[in-house]
């Protein structure tokens, strides 16, 4: 059976690993296993035929250090992998105004970690094209499940920007997401870079009116942009910044994708009734 090596053992990951676990030895490189991407003394990599890279940069810096770490571990490795998946962020983009993007777009990013996902791009782009190997960039916009949604912040009254103000937002299900990972480690799956949204097209407030209104909480309420700054978290603030609307034709028509939730819709009625259910 092939090994695959899986840095971040986080949420994407955990969801991926019964699908991955068919067909691979999973090998998993994260602190809870005793392996630090900010502390190459503790990557003793025995190798891989395969690497699922989920680990986010470090929180600051120009570069992706623990990227930089993790392939210089390889070097020493005794298997390198022929196929690479890593999970970046559609924030690659930067503020597109509200325009179509697809993956033929300049990437523009104007934050940090975006600027970190890039260079984590370029790095792996450099390492896997000297090793010959495959690499999937699959470019990841906001994930939701039924612990990933802004409950807390509608529970607070957290506003939102006024329609004028508004921008764009994107979206795919956690599980959507776990399931194209796992696809695009089978060894007939097309390389390549693949925004990895689904078919919403709707505004961040539009987004929190709809998770307010499946959950029964009070719609937040509307501000401008200009009074915006100490009454709306600096976080979320930075994504109301960048607005885009990601084109997901090539994950689908290329890639072959099919989504389980098309839209939040479908998403979201799935989680509050698995939720009611649950709770009964």
């Amino acid at each position: 059976m092939k090994r695959l090596l899986i840095a971040g053992f986080g949420d994407i990951a955990r969801r991926a690993a019964p699908r991955l676990e068919r067909g691979f030895e999973v090998a998993r490189l994260s602190r809870a296993y005793g392996c630090d991407l900010d502390r190459p003394d503790t990557l003793n990599i025995e190798g891989a035929q395969a690497l699922l890279h989920c680990a986010p940069p470090p929180d600051a810096g120009e570069t992706d250090t623990r990227t930089a770490n993790l392939l210089a571990a390889l070097e020493k490795a005794r298997i390198l992998p022929a196929r690479v998946v890593y999970v970046s962020t559609s924030g690659v983009y930067g503020d597109c105004h509200g325009e179509r993007v697809d993956e033929s777009r300049p990437l523009a990013p104007q934050t940090g970690r975006a600027r970190r996902r890039v260079d984590a791009e370029r790095r792996l782009t450099e390492w896997c094209g000297s090793h010959g190997a495959a690499l999937t960039v699959l470019r990841a916009p906001g994930i939701y499940a039924a612990d990933r949604l802004p409950l807390e912040r509608l529970r607070a009254g957290t506003p939102v920007l006024r329609a004028e103000d508004d921008v764009y937002t994107n979206h795919i299900h956690a599980d959507d997401l776990a399931r194209i990972v796992a696809r695009a480690l089978e060894d007939d799956a097309p390389a390549g870079i693949f925004n990895s949204n689904d078919d919403s097209g709707l505004k961040m407030g539009e987004w929190f009116d709809l998770v307010a209104d499946t959950y029964g909480l009070p719609r937040p309420p509307r501000i401008a942009r200009a009074q915006a700054a100490g009454r709306i978290p600096p976080g979320l603030l930075s994504f109301m910044s960048e607005s885009r609307r990601l084109d997901n034709r090539r994950l689908k028509q290329v890639f072959g994708a099919r989504l389980r939730y098309p839209t939040v819709y479908e998403g979201l009625r799935h989680e509050h009734a698995l939720g009611a259910d649950q709770s009964a």
